[in-house]
């Protein structure tokens, strides 16, 4: 199936939700870890639920289940990695680093697909690591921020790769389901190693301290997690993995305008910021062109 222009609005929109997602993550008040446990069990509950009145199968063979559960384990890294790094420098450094998801896809697709690596896509990729070099050449207090992010964004790059294969043999919202599920059991395990060794706390799960709190997390969870992730699994039947990891490199622009909105001079940035985050945009909006102007030059060569 061809990708069409509904298609690429509703990516955006849904790049949109996911830029609000760190704003949502700095506001809530308990750990990192508790946030990614009630972020993917509340969605595998609201998706099992929604998969039972659908009446879509659940059951997938077992070689199946162990790549959906193993690609929930990658989910689960990447969202701690994700809100780690918007609490310990801001939601404007998390998103920035973010933005090198085009770099990490334009490696790891081909070794995923098997196809040859593709000379614009890392070009592009480089030209978003230039701009990110922008960014940090004026930002050396927040380069462990930063880094974090990297990290989060090569895994996000990973999950997205696979789950566009997952998407051309399997229903999306199965896909969701066990992975939100695995992602959620997984940090499970994880927070009492976390809080001890870490942040040298008792090992227990925190509770929400209020309907604030909780608030946030059914917007986390339905709006930024349940449709999101879904319907991006969708898109991935007719868009690549790469267009979709482009795209998402807007999630800087949408995440960095609200988070100034909300709040003020506590995310103003350098100059260099902002025009690492311009030589960004240019990348992400320069690939549709391109991909363009090669396809009429491989049809030529067809027609002649």
């Amino acid at each position: 199936m061809t990708a069409t222009f509904k298609d690429f609005v509703k990516l955006h929109f849904i790049v949109f939700l996911w830029g609000f997602t760190a704003i949502i993550g700095k506001e809530l008040s308990i750990s990192t870890a508790d946030v990614v446990m009630y972020r993917t069990g509340i969605a595998a509950i609201v998706v099992g639920i929604y998969m039972h009145f659908r009446k879509d199968p659940l059951r997938y063979p077992p070689k199946v289940l162990i790549r959906f559960f193993l690609t929930g384990l990658v989910i689960a890294a990447h969202w701690f990695l994700f809100f780690e790094s918007a609490r310990i420098s801001n939601v404007s450094v998390c998103l920035a680093g973010m933005a090198t998801t085009t770099f990490w896809t334009s490696l790891i697709e081909p070794i995923f697909t098997k196809r040859s690596v593709n000379a614009i896509e890392v070009l592009l990729g480089l030209i978003v690591i230039g701009g990110l070099y922008v960014v940090f050449s004026f930002e050396l207090d927040n380069v462990l921020g930063f880094s974090l992010a990297i990290a989060s964004a090569m895994l996000s790059a990973t999950f997205s790769v696979l789950n566009a294969g997952f998407a051309k043999k399997h229903s999306h919202y199965g896909i969701t389901f066990y992975e939100m599920l695995a992602a959620c059991l997984f940090t499970v395990i994880f927070i009492p190693i976390y809080k001890v060794v870490f942040l040298e706390e008792a090992a227990s799960y925190a509770v929400p301290a209020g309907l604030e709190d909780w608030g946030f997390l059914i917007l986390l969870s339905v709006v930024c997690t349940v449709y999101a992730f879904s319907a991006s699994v969708e898109l991935m039947k007719r868009i690549s993995a790469f267009a979709v990891n482009l795209a998402i490199n807007m999630e800087p622009v949408y995440g960095i305008l609200m988070a100034l909105l909300i709040y003020g001079e506590s995310e103003q940035m350098s100059n260099g910021f902002y025009l690492g985050t311009l030589i960004i945009m240019v990348a992400v909006f320069s690939y549709p062109m391109i991909r363009k102007y090669q396809k009429r030059v491989e049809m030529r060569k067809v027609i002649h």
